[in-house]
């Protein structure tokens, strides 16, 4: 940001948007959703707004909610006063687009403006959204309005576009109904995803999952919204059971109408068999010409072609909301119509009536726009009038025949006025027809007499009854009838959530996520994981691909049959789109490495360790977090924690991680730490003056008798996390003896396989850290083959990804040649954005630069292909050798193997025979 703004020289409408990122969930710079914008001023980096002529009355004239904007002054008004001091207009977008979405209804209040470090003129913008294509829309036409305040845009219309906004916001907008029970769950803190552009919604996670669409619930039965869907069997089915209901027959054709109208008895009803909404609907029909007209009127509305004929019952139009078997509700509808005053027409009454700020499209507003249609003129010059005609003072004219909502009509509350006889019909007739949620329509001269007294009778039994005439009536109290729905679906007590453990770190996540599903899939929990390998449920692969973002975490979520979620939480998929769920209960932090650097803005070991520090921040009260102690990045996210901290350590006593575990645990805290003894390192829980003993670390097979030390730390970090989700220790302990790294457990992470005779490790290790950790676990088990042969040689095959940077690319190759005597480079197949061969010519370099400086490996050689390399570093190995195979395609490289050890097998051995000297040799297919 500069000091001292330009004054001279005129702005010119320079903001533009340079990149646009959607986060689903907690994210770097917000505990929730956010839009993120990177933003570009241009020359408006010059110009503040108090340098601009007019801008700041400008923009709040057409944006009047800002002045309830606080800013950071935090009292109302005080983002007007910064725009009179001068704020920068980026600043300037992400309250515009606040306000934009609050004009649509949405009360969305979070947003901040940071400038990108190093970059003059370029802005970090992030504001919530309630709807991300409405947050987008509104990101977008904030910052035209920026630039048209700044350099008049004579194309730029300003009603126009706020016109255009608002319906674009009202398409993908919930409904009254739907968008009062997705309200009711987030007060009582149930989870919701939108499953589309529509009403269909889930609340809960995994198998407590509900489903509503507007009010059709999972609950709801398909047989009873057929019943309903048809009036005639509804009728009879409803008279079969005594309840007082019109008389009525279902025909196909004008002719059938009118005899069935004239056994009936004038005045009758010709209605859809199967309509809603009140469309079709024709009234208080005296005439056998009457009949013939409302016919085809009918039919045009009728699914399957039948059309009701019933009798005509007087009276007032009312609906009995019934949800789980007991009234909620009841509205009294009156159909659109205006009151004379005696001087206006009935065109300017209409007029009049729709200029109410309540009125809107559709379901835009609690009450809709009379439209005057064909209908309508019908309707008002039956009643001997025009449009063109002045009504006395005080006469009513009614422009529908039906009090629906979406017709125009208001409502009435009559929830408390409703005599008891008559609530107990409306309650039966749910109950017949097996609705959960139905409108029951009642035609009655007065709901507060009895209808078998009075006269009237049930009309009609409508599924998935709108809520709108209830929860904003136009006369009387609001109804809060979402209460009773959620109530059905999650009584009092009843949970909606799963258990969620996220884990993350630079290396261990993978290997650190099976260990803790595989805990808690021995103790009968059905658990869905997400990994670099694919989602998993029930121990079943769905999807076989990179699926450590917040998409795949939300698909476990959908899931029904999943009760226990563990997520591999990766820095992409953070960065890209944030967590994509709301929280999760229990954190895991392995170790922060300086790995992805160079990416996405990260640039420094510090920023990673912000970024891994999300899955910390979204850990809630009642939560936990485990944490690596030994990793300092990682003790400082204990800050960030507004749960309980678990820490696990293998340091040893008297050093700075275990003296702060030991002052954790005297305040009552929770660790797991190793001790050390003749027999090998225990593995001990603390939780505060307490201390249980867990397993010995070289009886844990993914351990290699103790000598994996990368899997001894993943090992307690899923013990960790297993502790904090309420796992009995017992289970913990079985669990972890029984999970080995073999490839039906662990595929592509140190998978040992023999083949003729040669100790094969198959791993994903792809950075610098990983090497490091590798390494070690290469000597140490190469120690223990030195003293049954003279000195077997180790043979690495390595490589990494064309998205680190070249520094990080060579120091992997000179770890890599501390530590193994031949290094075969290979390369990924998907090379991102380099060149063929140039990855592997940097890690080549990294081995030749350690192999000058004394380093163990005596010889480096470059094969490309991953297939081909392998061949090539199984040909050179003899018996007893040790070859460490850091792969891409695991499944590829196991049958390469088995088919390697089926020819060996087969006397082919390490000949010209060999799969590696075969130019026809086709690999065997993955397993």
């Amino acid at each position: 940001m500069t000091d001292t703004p330009l004054t001279g020289g005129r702005p010119t409408a320079d903001l533009a948007i340079v990149e646009t990122r959607v986060y689903r969930g907690a994210n770097v710079w917000s505990y929730d959703r956010s839009i993120h914008l990177v933003v570009d001023l241009g020359s408006l980096e010059q110009f503040p707004t108090n340098t601009i002529p007019g801008f700041t009355d400008s923009l709040v004239q057409m944006l009047p909610g800002l002045r309830e904007h606080s800013c950071s002054r935090g009292r109302r008004g005080g983002f007007v006063e910064r725009l009179n001091e001068g704020t920068w207009l980026g600043h300037v977008a992400e309250h515009a687009a606040l306000a934009l979405q609050q004009v649509v209804g949405h009360d969305i209040r979070r947003g901040k403006t940071r400038q990108v470090k190093g970059e003059p003129g370029r802005y970090n913008v992030i504001f919530g959204y309630v709807d991300e294509q409405v947050g987008l829309a509104a990101a977008r036409l904030a910052v035209r309005l920026v630039n048209h305040l700044v350099e008049a845009d004579p194309e730029f219309e300003w009603e126009d576009e706020l016109e255009a906004f608002i319906k674009r916001a009202s398409r993908t907008a919930f409904g009254p109904s739907t968008q009062a029970i997705v309200d009711e769950a987030v007060s009582r803190d149930i989870p919701w995803i939108r499953l589309n552009q529509h009403s269909l919604v889930q609340l809960g996670q995994g198998v407590h999952a509900k489903r509503i669409r507007a009010t059709m619930t999972s609950e709801t039965s398909s047989i009873a919204v057929d019943i309903a869907s048809d009036k005639d069997l509804t009728t009879r089915l409803l008279g079969a059971a005594g309840l007082p209901v019109p008389k009525q027959e279902s025909v196909r054709t004008v002719d059938q109408a009118v005899s069935v109208a004239k056994r009936i008895g004038f005045p009758v009803v010709v209605k859809p068999l199967d309509g809603n909404h009140g469309r079709g609907v024709c009234l208080d029909l005296q005439t056998d010409d009457d009949v013939r007209e409302a016919f085809p009127i009918a039919a045009e509305q009728s699914r399957r072609g039948w059309v009701i004929v019933e009798s005509f019952v007087t009276g007032k139009d009312y609906r009995c909301l019934i949800i789980d078997g007991r009234l909620a509700a009841v509205a009294e509808r009156v159909p659109a119509g205006v009151v004379g005053d005696g001087t206006s027409t009935i065109e300017d009454l209409v007029e009049t009536a729709n200029a109410d700020p309540r009125r809107g499209v559709g379901h835009e507003k609690v009450l809709t726009r009379i439209k005057v249609d064909d209908a309508a003129i019908e309707r008002v010059r039956d009643q001997g009038f025009e449009l063109t005609d002045v009504p006395d003072a005080g006469v009513q004219v009614k422009l529908a025949l039906t009090g629906n909502m979406s017709t125009g009509g208001i409502s009435i509350d009559r929830t408390f006025e409703a005599h008891p006889e008559n609530v107990e019909i409306a309650e039966e007739a749910a109950r017949i027809i097996g609705l959960d949620i139905a409108g029951i329509d009642f035609i009655c001269p007065d709901i507060t007499e009895p209808v078998r007294e009075t006269g009237g009778a049930i009309c009609e039994v409508n599924a998935a009854p709108g809520f709108r005439m209830h929860t904003h009536p136009t006369i009387g109290e609001p109804q809060f009838i979402a209460k009773p729905v959620v109530d059905m679906l999650f009584p009092p007590g009843a949970p909606s959530r799963i258990p969620i453990v996220a884990v993350t770190g630079t290396n261990g996540k993978t290997t650190t996520s099976r260990m803790i599903s595989h805990i808690f899939k021995g103790m009968g929990r059905k658990v869905g994981m997400t990994s670099t390998d694919g989602v998993v449920i029930d121990e079943r692969l769905l999807i076989r691909a990179d699926a450590s973002g917040p998409r795949s975490a939300r698909m476990v979520l959908q899931n029904p049959r999943v009760d226990f979620a563990v997520f591999e939480v990766a820095r992409g998929g953070i960065l890209r789109e944030g967590l994509g769920y709301e929280r999760n209960d229990v954190a895991v932090v392995l170790n922060v490495q300086p790995d992805h650097l160079g990416l996405r803005g990260i640039d420094t070991v510090e920023q990673l360790a912000d970024v891994k520090a999300v899955v910390v921040e979204a850990v809630p009260r009642d939560g936990h977090a485990v944490l690596n102690a030994d990793d300092p990045l990682v003790r400082e996210m204990r800050r960030r924690c507004s749960g309980q901290v678990v820490w696990f350590s293998m340091e040893e006593p008297g050093t700075e991680a275990r003296d702060m575990i030991d002052a954790h645990c005297r305040r009552g805290g929770k660790a797991l730490i190793l001790a050390p003894s003749e027999r090998g390192e225990m593995i001990v829980v603390k939780h505060g003056r307490r201390e249980m003993q867990l397993a010995w670390t070289h009886l844990l097979p993914s351990t290699f008798g103790g000598r994996a030390r990368m899997n001894v730390q993943n090992a307690m970090a899923a013990a960790a996390a297993a502790f904090a989700a309420g796992a009995p220790l017992h289970d913990i302990r079985q669990g972890l003896r029984t999970f080995s790294t073999n490839y039906y457990q662990s595929p592509g992470r140190l998978n040992e396989v023999e083949v003729n005779g040669v100790n094969v490790i198959v791993d994903y290790c792809h950075n610098a850290p990983g090497m490091r950790m590798l390494g070690d676990f290469v000597d140490r088990v190469g120690d223990s083959l030195d003293h049954e042969l003279a000195r077997p040689s180790r043979i690495g095959v390595i490589a990494t990804a064309g998205d680190r940077r070249d520094d990080d690319m060579r120091e992997l190759g000179e770890i890599a040649a501390q530590h193994f005597d031949v290094v075969v480079v290979r390369e990924d197949q998907a090379l991102r954005g380099r060149e063929r061969g140039e990855v592997a010519a940097f890690v080549a370099e990294g081995v030749r630069r350690a192999m000058e400086a004394g380093a163990r490996c005596k010889q480096v050689e470059v094969i490309l292909d991953e297939t081909e390399a392998i061949r090539h570093a199984m040909s050179r190995a003899n018996r007893g050798d040790l070859v460490i195979l850091c792969v891409d395609k695991h499944p590829q490289v196991m049958a390469e193997l088995e088919n390697w050890s089926n020819q060996a097998q087969a006397g082919s051995g390490a000949s010209d025979d060999s799969p590696g000297a075969d130019p026809d040799y086709t690999p065997a297919p993955p397993a």
